[in-house]
């Protein structure tokens, strides 16, 4: 499976290890790049600039046995870290960057500057064009079956269309849990796939035995989209605390989303409540059980090292 990715980031196949929120981590991406596939990791998993820098430099000392990494950066005004983060990643180093929810046109100036590539996560063919205007050395296809914040349009149409319009790289994100599905989304154009929920229920995931075994107990048909997490929906396991609270957002909250002064400091908050309820979910055995997943989790039958669910995924 040789194509514009695995040239791109000298990997042996092409798959990048998506970034997650609370669940990717070091452990995880360097058993990753010695599988042969890329790793990437949020930045806003870790608390300080400091721990930040430690986990580059841990991966960059295990960067000779292969693979390729790299860390995912929210770009817009909400994330206050990220131009320290940004900073971080050009000083110390990384083989690229995935950009999310904002511009990327700072990302791009400051990491081409210091040879790093950056990938940008979107959604429809007008962002994509924007972000290929602007430098990017890839679009992330965010297709309607990723897990966590998704986009509206099919695997097939969303990496079809993109795959037809621009001119470079379009890796697909969402709806891959088995080889089967990376060789379809390669036969829809893509260059490559971005692959997140299978690795959830990993052992070297940092989540609690409780999410990952939920990854193997429920399935596709288990995952519904709710707004009570960041203000946005977001994929997320139907369990029966999810049910409880509903999936749709107070009324109040409809309400002052209607005033445009207020509407951006509501996301803010019902971004943090969530998170922060997200977080110790993961983190801790709790009944307040909202675990972020995608359809794909379909897939996963036991909990397994991430060395060999990257080889049930490319074999």
């Amino acid at each position: 499976m040789q194509t514009k990715l695995t040239e791109m980031l000298k990997i042996s196949h092409p798959v990048i290890m998506a970034p997650m929120f609370l669940v990717s981590n070091v452990a995880m991406v360097k058993e990753a790049m010695k599988a042969g596939i890329a790793g990437c990791i949020p930045a806003l998993n870790y608390r300080t600039l400091d721990e930040l820098r430690e986990a580059i430099q841990q991966l960059k000392a295990a960067k000779p046995e292969g693979g390729s990494f790299g860390f995912n950066l929210i770009v817009n005004k909400s994330n206050v870290k990220y131009k320290g983060q940004l900073e971080v990643l050009c000083e110390e180093g990384c083989d690229f960057i995935i950009t999310s929810l904002g511009s990327p046109e700072e990302t791009i100036r400051q990491a081409h500057a210091v040879g790093i590539k950056v990938f940008c996560d979107v959604t429809d063919l007008r962002f994509a064009k924007k972000v290929e205007s602007l430098g990017a050395d890839a679009a992330i296809a965010v297709n309607n079956e990723a897990g966590g914040h998704r986009g509206n349009m099919s695997p097939e149409e969303l990496t079809s269309l993109l795959q037809k319009e621009l001119s470079i790289p379009v890796i697909s994100a969402g709806g891959v849990g088995c080889r089967a599905d990376i060789d379809k989304m390669l036969s829809y154009g893509a260059s490559g796939v971005s692959v997140g929920s299978p690795f959830i229920a990993s052992v070297e995931a940092g989540v609690t035995d409780e999410y990952k075994q939920a990854c193997v107990d429920y399935g596709a048909k288990d995952i519904v989209m709710t707004e009570r997490i960041s203000g946005t929906p977001c994929t997320v396991i139907n369990t029966p605390y999810v049910q409880k609270i509903g999936t749709k957002a107070t009324w109040i909250e409809n309400l002052l989303n209607k005033n445009r002064k207020l509407k951006k400091w509501v996301k803010m908050i019902r971004f943090s409540i969530g998170m922060k309820a997200t977080e110790k979910a993961a983190k801790k055995a709790t009944y307040k059980t909202v675990w972020v997943a995608g359809p794909s989790i379909e897939h996963t039958k036991e909990i397994l090292p991430v060395k060999e669910i990257v080889a049930k995924l490319v074999n």
